[in-house]
């Protein structure tokens, strides 16, 4: 019973495991899961005959141009799709150099797919991730890398080879983008398979189906890579005398900042000698006006005690003879009227009367 489940497990796990092809081998793309050892249709047997004989030149066909790692596949097109309405949904993606509707020869009508080259491979990647299953003129579209140039061993649909195809048609096509191998559920022949010349399967580094494969790089060659290192050591060195230069702008608006500040400086000291001749520069002012207050006070209390000395000078004195006279004659007259004597003569003695 342990083991039972324990295979059950490992079934559950390998049918949601998948991998992809590498190169191509018919016999192989006629297999679910890569490793059937006899074609099962007179398809295989097709592509087989011209895969030994070698009728496929992959880079013999003239309309096949431009950079295969920059070109796009892109399949189920619609036979109403134009090169200018499948260029405007491609620009999304990057800047298309290159575009080629396959048509009839006879006819002109679209064969439903099409290639597209980029600018630059980051573009075409870019486009083979987002692309896939989008939908234009109401028909989804698959796109795939160009297999035809950079797949080793690759024979094309109408030799009985290709990828993908109908349930209906009974020549389905394993290996690619839509119809990955699924993991292997019955023992591998390896023997078989290395005798044909079969890849075998990934053993411990199978996929998921949500997991797209990555398209093939450009392979960098040692001149490729010196071109690029020494690129990257004139992007350096530039970065390097720019950043110098950018220290030495900020060096020396330091320096004229400093420069500023001491001209300042030297112009404020020179005002303040200048008016130190006048007055020291740390004079106190707060000093300066306490002493006025005190001075002015000063001289009101002088003032004020002459005034009294005035007062109390002989010219004034209140108790001089003369004056107590007066007083004593202006008493008696006062008391004479207060007696009902209204009439008042002076004496003939008085200083102050007439004679």
């Amino acid at each position: 019973m342990a083991g039972e489940e324990v295979k059950g497990k490992r079934c559950g796990a390998n049918l949601n495991s998948v991998f992809y092809a590498e190169s191509y081998h018919p016999i192989q793309a006629g297999s679910i899961d890569g490793t059937d050892i006899l074609p099962h249709d007179n398809a295989i047997y097709r592509a087989l005959l011209g895969s030994n004989a070698g009728l496929y030149d992959p880079f013999g066909d003239p309309k096949a141009i431009g950079d295969p790692y920059s070109t796009l596949f892109v399949g189920h097109l619609s036979h109403l799709t134009t090169e200018h309405t499948l260029q405007k949904e491609m620009n999304k993606y990057g800047k298309v150099k290159n575009l080629r509707i396959v048509r009839h020869i006879v006819t002109g009508a679209s064969r439903g797919y099409a290639f597209v080259e980029f600018e630059t491979d980051r573009e075409m990647r870019r486009a083979y991730t987002d692309a896939h299953h989008k939908v234009i003129d109401d028909s989804e579209i698959i796109v795939d890398y160009n297999r035809q140039r950079l797949m080793s061993g690759w024979i094309p649909r109408r030799l009985g080879g290709g990828l993908g195809g109908k349930k209906e048609s009974g020549q389905l096509r394993f290996g690619g983008r839509e119809r990955p191998f699924r993991a292997p559920l019955r023992p591998i022949p390896w023997d078989d398979l290395k005798r044909l010349g079969i890849p075998p399967p990934p053993e411990g580094r199978y996929m998921s189906r949500f997991q797209a494969p990555s398209p093939p790089r450009r392979a960098r060659s040692l001149e490729d890579a010196g071109d690029s290192s020494h690129k990257h050591d004139k992007r350096s060195n530039h970065s390097h005398r720019q950043d110098r230069s950018i220290s030495r702008e900020r060096s020396s608006g330091r320096q004229e900042r400093s420069m500023d500040m001491e001209d300042f400086s030297h112009r404020q000291r020179t005002h303040e000698k200048k008016r130190g001749d006048r007055r020291s520069p740390s004079h106190d002012y707060s000093s300066d006006r306490s002493s006025m207050d005190r001075s002015r006070h000063s001289r009101m209390r002088q003032k004020s005690s002459r005034d009294r000395q005035d007062m109390k000078s002989p010219s004034l004195d209140h108790s001089s003879d003369e004056t107590s006279k007066y007083r004593e004659q202006r008493r008696q007259s006062h008391n004479a009227r207060s007696h009902g004597d209204d009439r008042w003569s002076p004496r003939t003695d008085d200083p102050f009367g007439e004679t």
